[in-house]
């Protein structure tokens, strides 16, 4: 399911291995109309995904250690409805697909029991050169598991 399938009433495929983040917004989020700029949108996602990382696989300074770094190759991201100050986003996150050297996310970003934003985000392992590496197949199979994939 990508990101752009994803509406409103839908979410994460059942049997997925899903995280849950809550983000307060803060004021210094917000524009001048007091809504929440569309660019911090994109790092909710990131905080979804590395809390997703650190609850279904390992944590992020662990792929750094290692060398390999998950390098953001592509983000949608459909917005539904306004964000404002205090708000608490609750940002769902799911892995969508794994690949030998990358991975695709899945989001539903809610303010209650209401939808403000469904996306995606792709993914590429890349090493401390910049350069594209495979995920390491323990690494790969682990997160394959995730989302209900046989390991390859």
């Amino acid at each position: 399911m990508a990101g752009a399938d994803v509406t409103p009433d839908s979410g994460p495929p059942e049997g997925a291995a899903v995280s849950v983040h809550r983000h307060a917004v803060p004021f210094y989020e917000t524009d001048a109309m007091g809504i929440v700029h569309h660019s911090n949108h994109v790092r909710y996602l990131e905080l979804g995904r590395i809390a997703w990382l650190q609850e279904h696989d390992q944590p992020y300074e662990k792929y750094v250690e290692n060398g390999l770094h998950l390098a953001t190759t592509k983000i949608e991201v459909d917005y539904h409805r306004p964000v404002r100050f205090a708000d608490v986003v609750e940002i769902v996150v799911w892995a969508e697909e794994i690949r030998h050297a990358s991975l695709r996310m899945g989001y539903v970003l809610r303010v209650g029991d209401e939808v403000i934003a469904t996306g995606s985000s792709d993914h590429a392992a890349v090493d401390d050169d910049g350069k594209v590496r495979r995920l390491p197949k323990e690494r790969r199979n682990l997160l394959r598991e995730r989302l209900g994939a046989s390991p390859a």
